[in-house]
């Protein structure tokens, strides 16, 4: 049974969500439509990505933990990673926003985004001889000043706050993922690709990429319900 490993985490990480989606005063399940298409715009270039990085030997799969099949050399899994985690936490950021009011003012969310990008820019210069860094901070400056500046995200002070709640469950199932309470990891690191610096066993360049994923999912699922429209 090891071999399901890797989807039982996934099937404990959405089947709540997915329960609570059908709930009368949440009534999520009206866009799952909406959400799958944000979803797989985003998870094609993530999947580009992965499938580079996976042939390159930044990081690879422990065939204890998987089923067997496998797309671009990636584990059906890992395909599946970028439409399940994604929904839970699509799901608890149109949960959280419906009942609590979590937008900054403008002045905040400016200095934050300033912060950030300065903060992404030192870190990108200290990471050239490494790429999972490297090429992590430059895509989520990226993100931050092509959302914020340019596509004008009027949501995007939420997602980053719901982001940052639920970094708590994303160091939980990528711990698992990375080895925490099992024998062997799922997802190995080689560590000449990265900077080695971990929270329990998940590197910490993970928590950019799930915060870049997120957000351009986030922003996509406003964009296909409307632009400009409220969740209601």
């Amino acid at each position: 049974m090891e071999r399901f490993t890797y989807l039982a985490v996934e099937f404990f990480a959405i089947i709540i969500c997915f329960l609570f989606s059908f709930h009368p005063k949440i009534r999520f399940d009206r866009y799952f439509l909406t959400y799958l298409q944000a979803s797989i715009v985003v998870a094609l270039p993530f999947l580009l990505w992965d499938a580079w990085f996976t042939d390159m030997g930044v990081w690879w799969f422990n065939d204890r933990y998987i089923v067997g099949y496998r797309i671009l050399d990636l584990p059906i899994e890992e395909i599946l990673f970028f439409i399940i985690i994604p929904f839970s936490c699509v799901f608890t950021y149109f949960c959280l926003t419906q009942f609590f009011n979590l937008r900054w003012s403008h002045r905040t969310t400016s200095v934050f985004v300033v912060s950030a990008i300065g903060i992404l820019a030192i870190l990108t210069m200290l990471s050239i001889d490494k790429i999972y860094p490297f090429i992590t901070f430059i895509v989520t400056t990226g993100t931050i000043i092509y959302l914020f500046y340019i596509a004008h995200f009027q949501y995007f002070s939420e997602a980053t706050a719901v982001y940052g709640i639920l970094l708590v469950g994303f160091f939980l199932v990528n711990g698992v993922l990375t080895g925490t309470g099992l024998e062997e990891p799922i997802v190995n690191y080689n560590s000449a690709y990265f900077w080695n610096y971990r929270i329990g066993t998940v590197p910490v360049e993970d928590a950019f990429y799930g915060y870049t994923m997120i957000l351009w999912n986030v922003y996509l699922f406003h964009k296909f319900k409307g632009k400009g429209k409220e969740i209601n």
